[in-house]
């Protein structure tokens, strides 16, 4: 049993080793204080159910595309010769394929990773007041063919990109940029679909999601722009442009 001297005993030392603390820190002199073991990190558990299958997915959709990545250095090669020698690319695509073609258009009108001169790209779709009012006056499906029709030349490339490849509007610019002599690239979704069958050149993604889809877009869009810049350097030191018009 606790007596009433060994709590007062107790009482004076905690008030004593107070009083010391007290003046040391007056003085400037540095307490120690005891030092606090850091909180464990928290354990994430494994992703599971839908995270972990889009995950998946994504990974199953990799492997055979990687395998039409040939096409995306071609395209950026040869885009490279174009946008060189004068010519222009037109980019356009709906929802989230339209964010992916403005960002192609953003990547070469900006850069990629190294400086570089700027290129002409324009994404259709970036223009408000020319889609909404051809949209008004002409109809959904004439936003882009119009502007192709206005912006286009012979020998320019025109990218289109699709999850469904089967937008009518896509469609309709597609044929207007065909009319205009101009070289049709359309990034899709799995094919057969029509505006793969529309284009000249088309890199299909095989996949079950427009999620994926979307994502190897992005990838498909960084593989063209690497390529692009790879190439640009030979072709500004001298290399020839005489093969732009038959890209």
């Amino acid at each position: 049993m606790t007596t009433a001297k060994t709590t007062d005993k107790t009482a004076k030392t905690a008030a004593k080793t107070a009083r010391s603390t007290a003046g040391a820190a007056g003085n400037g002199t540095k307490v120690r204080r005891a030092r606090t073991a850091p909180a464990p990190s928290p354990v994430t558990p494994p992703a599971t159910g839908p995270v972990a299958g889009h995950c998946d997915e994504l990974l199953h959709a990799l492997a055979p595309f990687r395998d039409q990545a040939g096409t995306a250095q071609s395209w950026g090669e040869r885009l490279a010769r174009v946008l060189a020698g004068g010519g222009r690319l037109l980019a356009a695509g709906n929802g989230g394929s339209a964010a992916q073609a403005q960002h192609l258009t953003a990547e070469l009108v900006g850069r990629y990773r190294d400086d570089r001169p700027p290129f002409s790209a324009i994404a259709l779709h970036a223009d408000t007041s020319s889609t909404t009012a051809i949209a008004n006056d002409y109809g959904v499906d004439e936003v882009f063919a119009r502007q192709v029709r206005a912006h286009g030349r012979e020998g320019d490339v025109l990218m289109l990109l699709s999850t469904s490849g089967a937008s009518a509007n896509l469609l309709s610019a597609a044929e207007a940029g065909r009319e205009a002599g101009m070289s049709v690239w359309a990034l899709t979704g799995p094919a057969p679909n029509p505006l793969a069958a529309g284009s000249d050149e088309s890199l299909c993604v095989q996949a079950g999601s427009t999620a994926t889809v979307q994502e190897l877009h992005l990838v498909a869009v960084h593989m063209v722009c690497a390529a692009f810049d790879a190439a640009l350097e030979d072709v500004l030191e001298g290399g020839s442009t005489d093969d732009a018009a038959d890209a």
